[in-house]
């Protein structure tokens, strides 16, 4: 187990590294287009960092508001509350704030950008569905993102993603007002033809290029935090069966959409199946997720 938590870690930050890589290319043939050489490049870098940034510190806030989450007292839900506390310190981390999202499907996500300033967030039918090992698999499972800064990372890839549609943007318009001669200088140039149908390329495929790096990604990170849950529970067969009832269920998540639903720990959107979606889903297939916690059960972790 410990072999395929690094091996998912070493994974999760190649994928990151061709999507850097991807910016940094994009940038270049921007700034070559522009006349500009490295500049396009420090432009692209510029951006990344500053959207980085700002995602970084006011991320959760929004996802939270987009989710429809309140913050709970423990009062409200002792369980919940006792639950998570125990499992902060197996983990030796902060206990993270507590929000419940009213809405019946069953689901949970963790968000923030550090353990210290961590949430963790429940629908009302995770609550009601669940039994309390099951939802304890659950809670573990958000733990372990929280542990392995996932939150911090998935926060990265959603701005990533977005930067590459913005200079995609900026590609399609600069293709319809540039001239071949503006370029090199020469309109008849094969060098200029050459840079402009690799930006018309660059704008049609880097989008759909990065949207299934972000789902390798993500695809990857649930494979550890799964791992992760056990290692705090000791006990694969919670989770395992309370995946089983989630994807079970086919109520969607009304809150979610295509922004947040890689944060979940099932994909909310219901609607996405089949095998050619299979590409673009942010979750690996449940059936694959418990088959592989029920054989920690023989590996000595339970």
């Amino acid at each position: 187990m410990y072999q395929a938590i690094a091996r998912n870690v070493r994974l999760s930050w190649l994928l990151l590294g061709l999507f850097v890589l991807l910016i940094l290319v994009m940038g270049y043939v921007f700034g070559q287009i522009v006349k500009q050489g490295y500049v396009g490049i420090a432009v692209a870098l510029v951006v990344a960092a500053g959207g980085a940034l700002a995602s970084y510190y006011y991320s959760d806030r929004i996802v939270l508001a987009i989710s429809g989450a309140r913050e709970v007292s423990p009062d409200e839900y002792p369980f919940l509350h006792n639950t998570v506390e125990g499992l902060a310190i197996a983990a030796g981390l902060p206990k993270p704030r507590l929000y419940v999202i009213p809405d019946s499907a069953p689901n949970a996500f963790a968000t923030g950008r550090d353990p210290s300033h961590a949430v963790v967030a429940v629908t009302t039918g995770l609550l009601d569905k669940l039994n309390r090992l099951e939802l304890e698999g659950v809670l573990a499972h958000e733990m372990s993102h929280i542990q392995h800064y996932d939150v911090r990372l998935s926060t990265l890839v959603v701005v990533l993603v977005g930067l590459v549609a913005l200079v995609s943007d900026w590609f399609v318009q600069l293709a319809r007002h540039i001239d071949l001669g503006d370029i090199d200088g020469d309109s008849d140039s094969p060098i200029a033809a050459l840079w402009l149908v690799l930006a018309f390329l660059l704008a049609l495929l880097a989008p759909l290029i990065a949207q299934l790096i972000h789902f390798a990604i993500s695809r990857q990170r649930e494979y550890l935090a799964d791992a992760g849950g056990v290692m705090l529970t000791r006990y694969p067969e919670g989770l395992a069966t309370a995946l089983e009832k989630l994807d079970a269920d086919r109520e969607p998540l009304e809150v979610a959409n295509k922004a947040t639903a890689h944060l979940y720990i099932v994909n909310p959107l219901k609607e996405w199946g089949g095998t050619l979606n299979g590409l673009f889903n942010t979750h690996p297939p449940i059936e694959e997720r418990v088959r592989r916690l029920r054989g920690l059960v023989t590996g000595g972790v339970a």
